[in-house]
């Protein structure tokens, strides 16, 4: 991963902008997007900068300039003068899909947010809104935290009540909320590896990784393998799983 995602809260917050054209005015418009307030160069509270000039000396200058008061800057145009990149944006608010190419391809982030575009419901948000205000609720219900995200994530799976995918998914929050069968059983999976090339696994293996508590793997399954599976999911190095392998999704991985 050559960078770290994150959001930030600009709202009320001063920004920096230098430079003026279109891409200056992309800018400006992104920042006030979300709420920032674009101020000049001279202010002492901003943290954030953005630089958009055509020449290259008169970037560098400007970049060089906030980086010595202290602001993480980004330059248009110019991915090594960058402290961070902008994303292309699928914006389902409070949802919100960040897409990075660290820079190399805004083409390629563009057509990658084109095809996510067509994929999220426009009523995306509000199933967010929806899981927000059912928290006390969804706590009440499961209260143990283990089985309380392996509800959340039956209820959001592929073609479960809540599948993100398909429009109208707040619509049934209360059915999921209320009904029946919503605990996800405790199972054990077997995936048997092809290869050593992660985009060898079907589609369902790698939601299956996505979703594991717990992952048992051989010893030479490939950090880029295991680098599926969910960032807090336990990874246990065996010859074979335990017979009692714990609660929830475990996955028993190896090669076939």
């Amino acid at each position: 991963m050559h960078s770290l995602p994150i959001f930030l809260d600009l709202r009320g917050k001063p920004v920096v902008l230098i430079g003026d054209g279109e891409a200056a005015a992309a800018k400006r418009r992104l920042i006030e997007r979300a709420g920032g307030l674009v101020v000049d160069e001279g202010d002492p509270a901003a943290r954030i900068g953005f630089v958009a000039l055509d020449d290259d000396h008169a970037a560098e200058a400007a970049v060089t300039r906030l980086r010595a008061r202290g602001l993480i800057v980004n330059a248009a145009d110019r991915p090594a003068l960058c402290d961070f990149t902008l994303p292309a944006i699928v914006d389902r608010d409070p949802v919100l899909v960040a897409i990075g190419t660290g820079g190399r391809s805004a083409g390629l982030g563009k057509a990658l947010r084109q095809r996510l575009e067509a994929l999220l419901p426009a009523d995306l948000g509000r199933l967010a809104e929806a899981l927000f205000a059912a928290r006390a609720r969804i706590r009440a219900r499961w209260a143990d935290a283990d089985g309380r995200r392996r509800a959340i994530d039956r209820g959001l799976s592929e073609n479960g009540p809540l599948d993100p995918l398909r429009g109208g998914a707040a619509g049934r929050c209360e059915d999921w909320l209320t009904g029946e069968g919503a605990d996800m059983p405790d199972r054990l999976v077997a995936i048997r590896l092809r290869s050593a090339d992660p985009d060898d696994l079907s589609l369902g293996e790698a939601r299956l990784l996505g979703q594991a508590d717990r992952v048992f793997h051989r010893p030479d399954v490939p950090p880029a393998i295991l680098a599926r599976a969910r960032a807090d999911a336990a990874r246990e190095p065996c010859a074979a799983p335990p017979v009692s392998p714990g609660g929830g999704l475990s996955i028993d991985l190896g090669y076939a």
